[in-house]
């Protein structure tokens, strides 16, 4: 919403904005945008001179500032709908959707567009370090492009479909589709909708970018009525990476095109996940008529995105990576990059069960398998706690299975017990990946504390 409040500001409106606890980075982000906002909720915030009321998702019912706008029949619209209506309707629109990956792909996409010289917009769910000094989750250009984050979550109290049906794809990339969001889907078929309703909307002269490593993504070209290509690193993909390395800098991969080699190419970032990532971006990239040579160049030059496997601080000899994985593909992907590029390191994998579908019992199993990587796991206690017991994710059972697969793992009572058993036992060249969808109070920066005074006694 501030993304959006920001964008709306670029192009001349009057924009302010109202919210509960407005925490210092995105108060930071806010005033220097020179957007006005108004700390908490109340009726007499809601001025006559208003023309507009954007309302996000987390708004509902009862809210008071919701309640007058609707008494006053103040126009009202959706932050999707927002998007679409004062950005989509003359670009072409390059939507990034799947069930992980989103983020990282809409940057990458992003930076090669801008790398090649298109001048494109771009709208992301988190801060792409190619753009601005401190990085930036926004761009507005004057290309033909506009690259955003195609969220499968819901659109507000009024619409519960995904935010990607807004948003008008000319190009549509799908990288992958698994359950999630179990707060809003009932079942994986619940998703599988979803996805088909946005392929529906890719028209005949537009393009489709199916990721076929997942069965589900495959499954809609069926569906399509544009063009489709696929990509992965499946045998027969349109676009097939191969011959996978680590490398100091990131991964490097070969690219086949139609069966035929299309180049090598080395991208900033570890695991197979971003390969595939990488490999959409270049898709489209080569789409919108970026050249092979500034398409390797941008690969190599992506700075990547904060929270995703950020290194976030060292201290004698330990790296301390924050990262935003909370389903268990993304964890175990997440989790096996860090192997493949550090394959004799001790990784330790902190873990908050803090997401809606995180928290819940319905992936209990997958979450066993999903910390194979790791050395030694520390579970904190789930967020939701409000969940009842037989919908909430069991620590103790996750501890266990994950004992029996031979992985030393332990149910942190606080994250004072985290900091305290990571300082006590922690040795040089350590990793420790913290992984949480929230802020997780801060423990990252109290880690690499605790490490540089336990290892000063």
């Amino acid at each position: 919403m501030a993304t959006l409040a920001a964008m709306l500001k670029r192009k001349g409106l009057d924009v302010r904005g109202s919210d509960q606890d407005v925490y210092p980075p995105m108060s930071d982000f806010l005033a220097a945008e020179q957007i006005p906002v108004f700390s908490g909720y109340r009726a007499e915030q809601v001025t006559p001179d208003l023309d507009l009321v954007v309302v996000g998702n987390a708004i509902s019912r009862g809210n008071v500032e919701l309640e007058e706008v609707l008494d006053r029949r103040i126009r009202y619209c959706s932050l999707p709908e927002a998007i679409r209506e004062h950005f989509l309707w003359g670009a072409r629109s390059v939507v990034i959707a799947g069930t992980h990956g989103k983020t990282t792909t809409t940057s990458l996409t992003g930076w090669l567009l801008t790398h090649g010289g298109a001048d494109p917009s771009m709208l992301v769910g988190g801060i792409a370090r190619n753009f601005g000094e401190h990085g930036s989750s926004y761009r507005l250009g004057q290309g033909r492009e506009f690259v955003i984050e195609g969220d499968e979550y819901d659109s507000a109290f009024f619409d519960k479909t995904a935010k990607f049906l807004k948003y008008l794809p000319d190009i549509a990339v799908i990288n992958n589709i698994e359950f999630d969001h179990a707060d809003i889907y009932a079942d994986l078929d619940a998703v599988r909708l979803a996805f088909r309703r946005l392929v529906l909307l890719v028209p005949r002269k537009g393009l489709l970018l199916l990721g076929v490593d997942s069965a589900a993504a495959g499954e809609l070209a069926g569906a399509a009525k544009s063009r489709v290509q696929t990509f992965g690193t499946s045998d027969g993909a349109d676009w097939q990476a191969h011959d996978l390395a680590p490398t100091a800098a990131g991964t490097r991969f070969l690219v086949r095109r139609h069966g035929t080699p299309f180049g090598q190419f080395e991208v900033s970032l570890v695991g197979a996940h971003n390969v595939r990532n990488a490999l959409a971006a270049l898709a489209v990239a080569t789409e919108v008529g970026i050249g092979r040579e500034r398409i390797d160049e941008g690969l190599r030059s992506f700075e990547g995105v904060k929270r995703r496997l950020e290194v976030v601080g060292q201290a004698r000899g330990v790296t301390v990576f924050d990262d935003f994985a909370h389903h268990p593909t993304a964890v175990a992907e997440t989790l096996n990059g860090v192997r493949a590029a550090n394959p004799d390191a001790r990784i330790w994998a902190i873990f908050e069960p803090r997401s809606a579908s995180s928290c819940r019992r319905v992936f209990q199993d997958d979450f066993a398998k999903a910390f194979g990587s790791a050395n030694r796991v520390l579970i904190a206690p789930v967020f939701r706690s409000s969940l009842p017991e037989a919908e909430r994710l069991s620590v103790p059972t996750l501890v266990h299975d994950l004992k029996c697969a031979g992985i030393e793992a332990r149910e942190a009572a606080s994250l004072d017990d985290i900091v305290a058993t990571v300082g006590r036992e922690h040795r040089p060249g350590d990793l420790v990946v913290v992984m949480s969808n929230g802020g997780f109070g801060g423990i990252h920066q109290r880690i690499v504390a605790a490490v540089s005074a336990t290892s000063e006694t």
